[in-house]
């Protein structure tokens, strides 16, 4: 009697990556993968994290106190606003230097308005607004149609608004703002319902943010695998969710123990959704990435890249006014230094965040994690009463160990 013994493979793993050959070193292999793939901004985001925990531990906690991450969102807020903007411009392949001046001079002329003229703060914010518009497009119709350099533009932009500064304060300080405008850079979202020791409204938009989150991911698993892409393994897209969840439900703990959501948050929050959907889904997004990545094929596909350029410059502009107004409502107070070296903090935000020198790489999201990162060094650090000189020591060496990762990627990708 002879027996027949034939070896069976082993089934296929389902999509998804359930099932039993998705387990063991598969998961790890997955994992790998995916970061490997997305090295920039799961580097950042891992890094921002030992950041935080590094920071709350040598500081015995106060890194996480509630009234410490309140000051640490207002006190970032307009760098993360010209970080957005500035990611723009990198990934179309230029730089704006000028951005700096730009918040200093609108804030200057915020205060000219409302102090000097009395004119209603909507009116004067509307108005300072446009003029970060018609600087914009005036640098951007130069750099764009003229050809001249972005570098050279935005220079000699940074020193035109700075002297346009000194002019409108004639050297000192104007203020205060009145209290609308003021409540744009120091406000918080009102009290509402019972008394539960907590900011009711901010508990209900943390609870809408984390189901916007959970279906925003399930949604985008789906559209993956009905387009047979790759994606984690469902064990991993759990952990990514469940990590998801827990952050922002710490956050929103966090601010909901103290005086709930400052307003400047909500206004970020906007800016980063609709940026984020701009630059992944709509046309104006992919000619940025286009232009950035690859000029000559740009053009050769038909992408208008002078007015894709014109427009991003005007966008910068705008952006760069509203942290004009959000800066000076803060500081309660125009004054002639506002601004100074914020250009090259949101150029360092961009970078760290994930953007290419080369241009055509980057992402909305990277540039608010460049930027935590360089705001939680600075609040690290001072709770640590660690002097300004090495201050600018350690956010250098972070600027260029980032920068230097970006390259080294580069080339490992290459080879």
């Amino acid at each position: 009697m002879s027996t027949d013994v034939t070896a069976k493979s082993p089934a296929p793993a389902p999509p998804g990556g359930s099932g039993p050959a998705a387990a063991g070193p598969g998961l790890l292999g997955v994992l790998l993968s995916g970061l490997r793939r997305n090295m920039r901004q799961y580097g950042m985001l891992i890094a921002l994290g030992l950041i935080v925990v590094l920071f709350a531990i040598w500081t015995d906690g106060d890194l996480l106190l509630p009234r410490n991450v309140s000051n640490l969102v207002l006190q970032n807020s307009y760098i993360l606003i010209l970080a957005i903007g500035m990611m723009l411009v990198i990934i179309a392949g230029h730089i704006d230097l000028s951005v700096g001046s730009l918040t200093a001079f609108v804030g200057a002329f915020a205060a000219v308005l409302t102090v000097s003229h009395h004119v209603p703060w909507p009116i004067a914010l509307v108005t300072c607004l446009l003029v970060g518009a018609v600087a914009g497009s005036l640098q951007g119709f130069l750099i764009a149609y003229l050809g001249i350099p972005s570098f050279i533009v935005t220079l000699a932009g940074m020193l035109l608004f700075r002297g346009l500064t000194e002019i409108l304060l004639k050297g000192q300080t104007l203020g205060p703002f009145p209290d609308g405008l003021q409540k744009m850079g120091n406000g918080f979202l009102p009290e509402t319902g019972p008394d539960t020791n907590y900011h009711n409204l901010t508990l209900l938009l943390g609870l809408v943010l984390i189901a916007a989150v959970v279906w925003q991911e399930v949604r985008d698993r789906r559209r993956q695998q009905e387009f047979a892409l790759d994606v984690l393994p469902a064990r991993l897209f759990l952990l990514k969710l469940t990590a998801l969840v827990a952050a922002i439900l710490v956050l929103t703990l966090l601010l909901a123990s103290y005086k709930g959501a400052p307003i400047i948050l909500i206004v970020l929050g906007a800016l980063v959704v609709g940026y984020g959907y701009i630059m992944r889904n709509a046309v104006f997004g992919r000619h940025i990435y286009a232009i950035g990545g690859n000029l000559p094929a740009a053009k050769l596909s038909g992408v208008k890249d002078k007015k894709v350029t014109f427009y991003v410059f005007l966008n910068m502009g705008v952006l760069a006014a509203l942290a004009g107004l959000v800066v000076a409502a803060r500081l309660n107070a125009a004054s002639p230094k506002a601004g100074v070296n914020f250009e090259l903090e949101a150029i360092a935000s961009s970078f760290i965040g994930g953007a290419s020198m080369s241009g055509g790489v980057g992402t909305v999201l990277g540039a608010i994690i460049g930027g935590l990162v360089l705001g939680v060094l600075n609040n690290g650090m001072n709770l640590l009463s660690v002097g300004t000189d090495w201050q600018q020591v350690i956010k250098g060496l972070a600027l260029l160990v980032a920068v230097g990762f970006d390259v080294w990627n580069k080339r490992k990708s290459g080879s």
